[in-house]
């Protein structure tokens, strides 16, 4: 399938749920392929695979964009590094291109990239990830997705499982823990200070 044709399809399709394909891209076509269809995320996997997910539903939106705001509060208050939200992309050391919902990098790991870096989809695992499961998604590809973060390089991540009322913590070299129906949950020492309220996420 050419690259032409990709658009098309995407163009002429509304999917509920994630669409797959196997294609080449250069790093060049995917990141454009992402601009001009801005209505969509796009991830590939570390093989390439590429992964075409449709807009989220608006109760999904409204709890992610209460996410995102919570983060990046807590860092403009105290500047240790840059918050992201889903449409900010990252090329990860194996080579996945990956859109967490919520993320952030230490400032120190985000002024060494250079200005064409931070322009495209930064070359890094942030060090801390969120994904906030919707009704369509995966909980076992999540679950996958998150070990993908740990594995390369992310020093703390959260899948918030709304539909069990649980969220899952992940970190390098330990079980994964399950909070089940917690109030809030905590940045320790990777975002100190920073604490998530789940009332109006989970």
């Amino acid at each position: 399938m050419c690259f032409t044709s990709i658009k098309n399809m995407i163009a002429i399709q509304s999917p509920a749920t994630s669409i797959e394909l196997s294609i080449n891209l250069t790093d060049e076509q995917f990141f454009q392929l992402c601009q001009n269809n801005r209505d969509y995320q796009f991830e590939r996997t570390a093989s390439g695979e590429l992964i075409i997910m449709p807009p989220t539903g608006s109760e999904t939106s409204k709890r992610n964009i209460d996410l995102s705001y919570q983060l990046q509060a807590w860092s403009r208050q105290n500047n240790l590094g840059v918050a992201f939200d889903s449409s900010g992309g990252f090329k990860l050391p194996n080579g996945a291109d990956r859109s967490p919902d919520a993320s952030w990098v230490k400032k120190e790991r985000w002024d060494a990239l250079t200005p064409e870096q931070k322009d495209s989809f930064a070359p890094l695992c942030p060090d801390f990830v969120v994904e906030l499961r919707s009704k369509t998604d995966s909980l076992k590809k999540l679950q996958e997705k998150m070990q993908e973060y740990i594995d390369n390089g992310a020093r703390l991540g959260w899948l918030i499982d709304r539909q069990n009322r649980r969220v899952e913590i992940y970190r390098p070299g330990q079980s994964v823990e399950i909070l089940q129906n917690p109030a809030t949950v905590s940045g320790e020492d990777v975002l100190p200070g920073f604490v998530l309220d789940l009332a109006e996420i989970m």
